[in-house]
């Protein structure tokens, strides 16, 4: 990790106070509570000054176009209340100096500006890089009280320096005597555009940290609902074994019926042959009935059974089916590579987010070229169901692990070789959770024979006519 010491910031300041000296502010942006975007303009130049407080990766730089991608910046609707603070007095100001203080993580803008009376005012922004205890003070310079904070510091916080607006701005306690570095500093061995390097460093690092917790999100959310349904599917499973044993009632209702001529009513138990099993067994009644009714009363219970049978059987079919969505889900968790592969998967378990199912996906499928012809691969639900829905025609060929989550494969071509059907085979395997595995069996057909049935997950179809190719 690379520390953005005092010496790093006074490179930068250094190397950046042309453009910033006399620079004009023409917009002011908040997107978190953390980072602040200001657009300044300067020498026929317009440059995007980047400040984040975030404590993880605090730092100031001009941030370039492709940087600025990387950082996933999202411009809320509605600003926070401190970024129409510096809107209002900000705007339009002018810097007239910026300043470092000896030895200091501290950043100081000072401005020239008017307030609602016309007078003119002289204001200083400090931004300050300490870690945990980074922040951004508006201040009048004159009367040195604060106008406001990017967050507020109470006396429960901190004894020695509370951070408000109406309170006096103060310099941090036990100020450094030397600029600080070391061998994990942009400034060690410097002889390059510091900025660059700071902000390449930062977008890169703020990117692969939103990516993995997007990542991590989406995989504990699937993991959740996964696991409930597995031991939904569990409980049901245990259910249906039980209702399986329900056969004997019937046989007991039968036995009884047959044996009515030699049996007496109101009996706790009778003795009869099972004719289905060759051997005698012992029924219990209830003493309180005939014969008769208690066959009927087996008879019942039998019938019932049944029922709960075919209910519950639904019951398990359709949380089968739910399983595999999911662990298909997690599959494309898994092999996502991009952030916008996360929005799909996300607008995909947030329904409310109301997306069309036959929307086109916003990231193209991956397409392959094998010995000419096209071939499609999904490599999430809505890209599945693209390539199926909108992208295939009856003759085309599609391929799929078998009982294993993976990706929609599809081939454009009516009458493929042995060759490039085992090369297809082989994607399907590739782009699969049996990826690794020595054997993966891939069924294909033709995509006339698939069927997505109404109202089914994203990606879900049903198919006939199917072979099967080990891999």
């Amino acid at each position: 990790m690379i520390t953005y010491d005092s010496l790093t910031l006074k490179f930068w300041v250094e190397q950046n106070n042309d453009f910033l000296t006399d620079a004009r502010v023409q917009k002011i942006q908040q997107p978190t509570r953390r980072d602040f975007v200001f657009s300044l303009r300067n020498k026929g130049e317009t440059k995007k000054l980047y400040i984040n407080i975030n404590p993880h990766y605090h730092h100031v730089c001009f941030m370039s176009k492709s940087n600025e991608g990387k950082r996933l910046i999202t411009i809320p609707s509605k600003p926070p209340m401190f970024c129409m603070l510096l809107r209002k007095y900000l705007e339009n100001a002018r810097i007239t100096k910026v300043h470092q203080p000896e030895f200091e993580r501290i950043l100081e803008f000072y401005f020239e500006t008017y307030n609602e009376l016309s007078e003119k005012i002289y204001l200083c922004l400090a931004i300050e890089l300490m870690g945990k205890h980074s922040n951004v003070i508006l201040y009048n310079y004159d009367t040195n009280i604060i106008l406001g904070c990017a967050h507020n510091v109470g006396s429960e916080k901190s004894r020695e320096r509370e951070m408000a607006g109406g309170l006096p701005y103060v310099y941090p306690s036990g100020r450094p005597k030397s600029w600080y570095a070391n061998e994990n500093s942009f400034a060690y061995g410097q002889n390059s555009d510091i900025n660059t390097l700071i902000d390449d460093y930062y977008a890169q690092w703020m990117f692969d940290d939103k990516f993995k917790r997007i990542k991590d999100n989406c995989r504990q959310i699937v993991a959740a609902r996964l696991k409930k349904d597995k031991n939904s599917l569990k409980k049901i499973q245990a259910r249906l074994e039980k209702e399986f044993n329900s056969e004997k009632y019937r046989l007991y209702g039968d036995l009884i019926m047959a044996n009515l001529y030699n049996l007496k009513d109101y009996q706790k138990f009778v003795d009869v042959y099972d004719y289905e099993n060759d051997k005698e067994i012992k029924i219990e009644l209830d003493e309180t009935k005939t014969l008769k009714e208690n066959a009927n009363n087996f008879y019942k219970l039998y019938n019932k059974a049944k029922t709960s049978i075919t209910k519950l059987s639904e019951l398990s079919e359709n949380l089968n089916e739910q399983i595999e969505y999911y662990e298909q889900i997690l599959y494309s968790v898994d092999i996502a590579n991009s952030i916008d592969d996360f929005y799909e998967i996300e607008a995909e378990l947030k329904p409310e987010t109301n997306i069309k199912k036959d929307k086109k996906s916003t990231v193209e499928p991956l397409e392959f070229n094998i010995e000419g012809y096209k071939v499609y691969v999904g490599r999430n639900n809505r890209q599945n169901d693209y390539i199926v829905s909108k992208l295939s025609r009856d003759e085309d060929f599609w391929f799929h692990t078998r009982d294993c989550a993976g990706s929609h494969v599809l081939l454009r071509c009516g009458e493929p070789s042995d060759k490039i059907i085992f090369e297809c085979a082989k994607l399907a395997k590739e782009y699969s959770k049996g990826k690794n595995s020595s054997k993966v069996g891939v069924i294909y057909t033709k995509r006339k024979f698939l069927k997505k049935p109404p109202g089914a997950n994203l990606g879900y179809v049903t198919y006939k006519g199917e072979k099967e190719i080990i891999v």
